[in-house]
């Protein structure tokens, strides 16, 4: 064989090896419900037949629990991450544990959205406003509505301290000029008694035990459409978000298959299944699920998930101060 075509040999043989499906375990850690992991990983494997996804899933608070034992018997199981919140991956990146992916195509998704250095990637939004019962006796269109009379009472919140999303909430609301920590002072005044999660604050309002709350998106969404007594308002000042990120982490032991779980979430394909399953997808270009208004519809509160890790602990603090221990 020639110097020539010895070259080329080997030129596609490198080719090949660089073209060919990711195979072997991929070790996921998640806090997505059950069903809907179980259907991400359906339709990852279903692309790539030659991977065998292991999970895990709790709570993301839960998860990290879990990780954090890990890192300290130096033994991190998981190759990728599904978790909540920016804010976690803000700290689990300080902290060196995040692998960079800036190759990831994210050229469709507002850059807000995606790391700068692209060691984290949102897949969707789920977003936290206003639910009411429909037989409350007014329509909230601002927070500030839930300052009235007519709510004195009849508030439910999930806790920051045990709820990723109100922890999200908090922060941005608390950074929002004509919000500010006096919109929690506020709700505590009326009664309000923060307490575990969204789904405990969705059952409330819903069952008429109170009649007001803040939750996230997809409980109210998906249940007012099957009769439930529910309505939910995006606020005139704008939403809060989770994104539910996912992220490689630098000790991944399967990184190809880790970067192809990545790209499969982002891709329009994955981001037609988080449609699919009820949630409002962060690509731009596809539909929003029934029910929800369009992503360009939306107004997002400003937020720094970079600042809010760094104001965790003082927040939390704040709010242990107002509602108490």
């Amino acid at each position: 064989m020639t110097k020539t075509l010895l070259l080329s040999a080997v030129i596609a043989g490198f080719a090949s090896v660089a073209l060919a499906d990711p195979s072997g375990k991929l070790v996921l850690y998640t806090s997505q419900p059950n069903a809907d992991a179980q259907q991400t990983v359906n339709a990852f494997t279903a692309k790539y037949p030659d991977v065998e996804v292991e999970w895990f899933r709790d709570g993301t608070t839960k998860v990290m629990g879990k990780l954090r034992a890990e890192f300290e018997a130096g033994q991190p199981q998981p190759d990728v991450l599904l978790i909540a919140d920016m804010v976690t991956m803000e700290g689990l990146e300080a902290e060196g544990r995040l692998m960079a992916y800036p190759e990831a195509d994210t050229s469709a998704y507002a850059a807000q959205l995606m790391d700068d250095e692209g060691h984290y990637f949102s897949t969707k939004l789920i977003t936290t406003g206003i639910v009411y019962n429909t037989n409350a006796p007014m329509v909230p269109a601002s927070y500030t509505d839930l300052l009235k009379a007519e709510a004195k009472g009849q508030i439910a919140m999930p806790s920051p301290l045990t709820s990723g999303a109100a922890t999200i909430h908090m922060a941005a609301l608390t950074s929002t000029p004509g919000l500010g920590w006096e919109m929690y002072e506020g709700l505590a005044d009326q009664g309000a008694n923060p307490q575990g999660g969204n789904g405990g604050t969705y059952k409330a309002v819903a069952g008429g035990e109170k009649l007001y709350g803040f939750v996230v998106d997809f409980l109210p969404i998906r249940e007012m459409a099957k009769g439930a007594p529910v309505a939910f308002v995006f606020p005139e000042e704008g939403v809060s978000a989770v994104t539910e990120p996912v992220a490689i982490l630098s000790t991944a032991q399967n990184p190809e298959a880790a970067k192809a779980f990545v790209d499969f979430l982002i891709s329009t394909e994955g981001q037609e299944l988080a449609a699919s399953m009820g949630y409002l997808p962060a690509h731009p270009g596809v539909a929003a699920p029934e029910g929800f208004p369009a992503l360009d519809d939306i107004k997002l509160i400003d937020f720094d998930p970079a600042k809010a890790l760094a104001d965790d602990r003082a927040n939390k603090e704040k709010f242990l101060e107002i509602f108490g221990g």
